[in-house]
């Protein structure tokens, strides 16, 4: 009896069938949490200085861009080191999941090309992953935030929505750069000069009020933008955001999470291939 024929036919770009796709990709829930709980023990995230790096890091980061701007403006103020450790907190959420999206398609080779699963749960595990590492910044700039002697409100509870609204913007752009670095390999040594960059276009050395008028017409164009400057008014300020900056990263998260993942979804069967 003659061996069965295996057929390799041509790629074509296109979408799987979606209700089945989803449905696989909710059955493996448990996978993403444990895959995302290996990969930190991996980072020693378990253990109480790795724990203790993940804060110390952007902390003395926004100490030192804090004492920069003392010594060349010549005023301190406690609100604005509140302001810069905040969002540079929730900036780091963002660099996190740009940084383990970017190679999670590259870095699991092996698997993709041995086992059968939804290629978009790596994306998502390295985002989940990010959030992990970014809870217990928020704990520290709470203490913070106490120890400056900040008044708490009700309009802090608007931190819910924006924190979602950044989780939603860091898989729409986790999963967009994954699918890119499978194409262009190049794209994972230019990600910290684009980090960098957003760092220092963002409202997070400044304040977005103490911007004329005409430079912030340029916020459109950076998706960090109003997400940052509705962080900062909510949990420094105590404030509700703007309606505009709400709308504005609303149409930023949906749009970059849904037009990647149908680029990464239209694309997801050539990466055997690519790898």
């Amino acid at each position: 009896m003659s061996a069965p024929l295996q057929v390799f036919e041509p790629f074509r770009a296109g979408l799987p069938p979606l209700r089945r796709y989803w449905k696989s990709l909710w059955s493996r829930r448990t996978f993403i949490a444990e895959y995302s709980r290996s990969e930190l023990r991996e980072q020693h995230f378990d253990s109480v200085f790795g724990q203790l790096w993940l804060v110390l890091n952007p902390l003395l980061l926004s100490a030192v861009y804090y004492l920069l701007i003392v010594i060349i403006q010549g005023t301190s103020d406690s609100a604005r080191y509140a302001h810069l450790t905040a969002t540079l907190f929730l900036f780091y959420l963002i660099a996190n999941s740009l940084t383990g999206g970017v190679k999670s398609i590259t870095a699991g080779q092996r698997l993709i090309l041995n086992t059968a699963f939804p290629r978009i749960m790596l994306p998502i595990s390295a985002v989940v992953i990010a959030i992990f590492k970014f809870l217990p910044t928020l704990v520290v700039f709470m203490v913070i935030r106490i120890v400056i002697g900040l008044p708490f409100t009700w309009e802090m509870l608007w931190a819910i929505p924006v924190l979602i609204l950044t989780i939603l913007l860091a898989l729409g752009l986790a999963i967009t750069i994954s699918c890119i670095n499978v194409y262009f390999r190049d794209i994972a040594s230019f990600l910290p000069y684009l980090t960098r960059t957003l760092l220092y276009l963002s409202p997070i050395l400044y304040e977005a009020s103490a911007l004329k008028a005409n430079v912030r017409a340029l916020e459109v164009l950076n998706p960090l933008f109003p997400l940052l400057d509705s962080w900062s008014r909510t949990v420094v300020h105590g404030q509700a955001p703007q309606s505009s900056s709400l709308l504005q990263s609303l149409a930023w998260a949906l749009g970059v999470l849904i037009i990647g993942s149908y680029f990464f979804l239209s694309r997801e069967r050539e990466f055997a291939v690519r790898l």
